[in-house]
């Protein structure tokens, strides 16, 4: 009898125990649950004024004649006025590079103006490229095409969505990526102090953290255009000087 008393009494101390057990862990999880759910989201900012080191300067020029033959010789003449005008000026013959050349027959279109007999039959155009990385000579030289016009080049800028001028472009990111990365993150651990103080809280441990992308975009326009690699680069005839900007977003949760 005795045996079973004491046997009951050691079951009835194990079930105590293990109920104390459960509430203790369970007021534990609800604890690490509560402050699990105690976080606040700051965003980071950088920003850096740089300079492009490439410049893409497209040149188109055009010719138009009833002779296909005559235009031919017309649009080479032509390139090689171009050509000779960018030597002179400084730029290797690495520099220049021939592209692309279209031909159209106005005759030839389904659809047209009815005056097409009084217009000139053949339209030649061509793309002569300009690949720098001496940025201060393509927006110098650039601003002399009077020359060309004077000396009889026609210059077109017909479908050219990137417009008539040069492209300068920022090659450099990878070199300051770093850099900025960490700029942005103290900005934002900066912002979490401030809201934790101004709470009557601490900042923890990072709960998430997720980085925006690169923005390169001329120094006076706001960022807009592709992604590439990860970050934005601005399209259209552009300023030899660029805004980067990165923006990091972090949860840190608060004690």
């Amino acid at each position: 009898m005795i045996d079973n008393r004491q046997s009951l009494l050691a079951l009835i101390c194990a079930i105590l125990l293990g109920m104390l057990g459960g509430a203790f862990l369970l007021g534990k999880s609800l604890e690490n649950f509560r402050k699990g759910d105690r976080y606040v989201t700051v965003k980071g900012f950088a920003e850096r004024e740089v300079k492009a080191d490439l410049a893409v300067w497209p040149i188109k020029v055009q010719i138009a004649n009833n002779d296909l033959s005559e235009a031919s010789k017309a649009i080479e003449a032509t390139k090689s006025k171009v050509t000779q005008f960018l030597l002179r000026n400084g730029f290797d013959a690495k520099d220049i590079i021939q592209q692309d050349m279209r031909v159209s027959d106005r005759q030839a279109r389904e659809y047209g103006p009815s005056n097409l007999k009084d217009v000139l039959r053949y339209v030649i155009e061509a793309t002569i490229l300009v690949r720098s990385n001496d940025v201060d000579k393509v927006e110098k030289v650039s601003r002399m095409t009077d020359d060309l016009v004077r000396a009889g080049v026609v210059l077109s800028t017909k479908n050219e969505w990137q417009g008539a001028g040069p492209r300068y472009i920022f090659t450099q990111l990878k070199s300051i990526k770093p850099e900025m990365m960490a700029e942005a993150t103290r900005n934002a651990n900066a912002a979490a102090v401030q809201f934790a103080k101004e709470s009557g809280s601490k900042i923890g441990t990072i709960r998430k953290a997720s980085q925006g992308l690169f923005t390169i975009a001329d120094r006076d326009e706001f960022p807009s255009g592709q992604v590439e690699g990860g970050s934005l680069y601005s399209t259209g005839t552009s300023d030899p000087y660029k805004k980067v900007r990165v923006v990091v977003t972090i949860d840190y949760f608060l004690k």
